[in-house]
């Protein structure tokens, strides 16, 4: 990440954030969200984009990754949560490797982020931690993700205390402490997933 990027970043934490709802529908269809940046973990080329889609849970955008790379990512670089709600709603439309979607928080670089993600290919819910660009499991259990249908994924974090939502039930309880502080929130995927994403949104909290 370049120097720009990085005082961009910290220009963000250092100031206050409110709540933020972004469905794309203000964006030129084929470029990249205002105010988002992309890019892998890992190797590879990505390629997201806004998109028209007819089934957009908010019409008529979506943001969609539609290239490959090991882990895609694209956050909005004016974010900073320690702690709070993300939530995004998407649909895996296609992939041979991996139907995946997915959200981050506590994005500190390419290389350090938390991500919760829902696959269609493997019906499951998983939580990882990203540092020094090397993915870890925290756990994952089975959950239906259907293809070609809209998902609602939500994550509550607070302090060590992370919880991972489909479709408005839990599948995932877990304490974890690798990354603290604030960080950046946006969606991720995986190897060749196809993905579309809608209505993301976040809300900051306060430590309990």
């Amino acid at each position: 990440m370049n120097a720009t990027t990085v005082a961009l970043f910290l220009m963000a934490w250092a100031s206050p954030l409110m709540a933020e709802t972004i469905t794309f529908d203000q964006d030129a269809a084929g470029s990249l969200p205002r105010g988002w940046v992309a890019g892998v973990t890992g190797q590879g080329k990505p390629k997201w984009l806004v998109e028209a889609d007819a089934t957009a849970p908010s019409a008529p955008n979506v943001l969609k990754q539609s290239g490959a790379g090991t882990f895609p990512w694209c956050v909005w670089k004016e974010s900073a949560l320690a702690d709070g709600v993300v939530e995004v709603k998407f649909k895996a439309v296609a992939g041979k490797e991996d139907q995946a979607g997915g959200v981050v928080w506590r994005w500190k670089d390419e290389y350090t982020y938390y991500v919760a993600r829902a696959n269609a290919l493997e019906n499951n819910v998983s939580l990882y931690y990203t540092q020094k660009g090397k993915r870890y499991t925290i756990k994952y259990v089975d959950a239906p993700v259907a293809r070609d249908h809209w998902h609602l994924l939500k994550v509550e974090f607070n302090g060590t205390r992370i919880d991972v939502f489909l479709n408005g039930e839990r599948y995932i309880e877990a304490d974890d402490r690798h990354i603290s502080g604030a960080g950046a929130v946006g969606v991720w995927t995986k190897a060749d997933s196809v993905t579309a994403f809608d209505d993301f949104s976040f809300i900051p909290v306060s430590r309990r």
